[in-house]
């Protein structure tokens, strides 16, 4: 009995280091930010007659 108590601890464990080694990874997974940004002073804005 002691046998599979210790396979589900170990089974346990495993899918706990997985599911935080998915965590990871989908943490870093995101779209890289770009470097220069959009320069806003060359935007011009519309002013609309109301």
């Amino acid at each position: 009995m002691l046998r599979h108590i210790s396979e589900r601890y170990a089974r346990g464990l495993c899918a706990a280091v997985v599911a935080v080694a998915m965590l990871v990874l989908a943490a870093n997974a995101v779209p890289a930010r770009a470097v220069d940004g959009p320069r806003t002073s060359n935007v011009q804005q519309a002013h609309h007659a109301g």
